[in-house]
């Protein structure tokens, strides 16, 4: 049977800005497929302008109703996770959600507050999401439904007493 959860690493960066508005910015920028014994929010690299940190873990789940969204998903030549930050107090962030369904993720980013952004997905989470997909997907065919003609008598003017026209007893 395909998992149908599984958790995963968040690494995240805080760069550095020139702007006089803020002096840095937070974003996603990796998912780990295997969740690392690791403290969260552990400095993991530090470069010019760019913190890396290990942000925590997070529980993403697959859905039999959504296999064709993590089918288009995996052959869009870019497979991703989209992974949503939410700002808890002060410069503290939270990981708050990661989906592997892009128009979940494209939902997500619509939202106020919270960062979201598609980071690669591992080839390890890959195989997880296309057995998923293999197992329980069932093509459907679009159908498009007639509609009923109208009746124009549905609208007209109901009648006083019972009678057409208005007419008076």
């Amino acid at each position: 049977m395909p998992k149908d959860r599984f958790a995963v690493g968040v690494i995240v960066a805080r760069r550095k800005l020139k702007s006089p508005w803020a002096d840095h910015q937070w974003v996603p920028v990796a998912a780990l497929p295997d969740v690392p014994e690791t403290e969260p929010w552990t400095l993991l690299a530090s470069a010019e302008g760019e913190d890396r940190f290990y942000a925590g873990a997070h529980e993403v789940g697959l859905h039999i109703s959504e296999t064709g969204h993590y089918r288009d998903n995996l052959v869009s030549g870019r497979p991703s996770l989209w992974v949503a930050l939410r700002h808890v107090a002060g410069d503290a962030y939270e990981v708050a959600a990661v989906t592997a369904d892009p128009y979940e993720g494209e939902a997500m980013a619509e939202g106020i507050g919270e960062i979201v952004e598609p980071v690669a997905m591992p080839e390890a989470i890959q195989a997880v999401v296309a057995e998923f997909v293999a197992a329980f997907h069932i093509e459907r065919t679009f159908e498009k439904r007639k509609r009923d003609r109208a009746d124009p008598e549905a609208l007209a003017r109901g009648a006083v007493g019972g009678q057409r026209g208005g007419g008076t007893e």
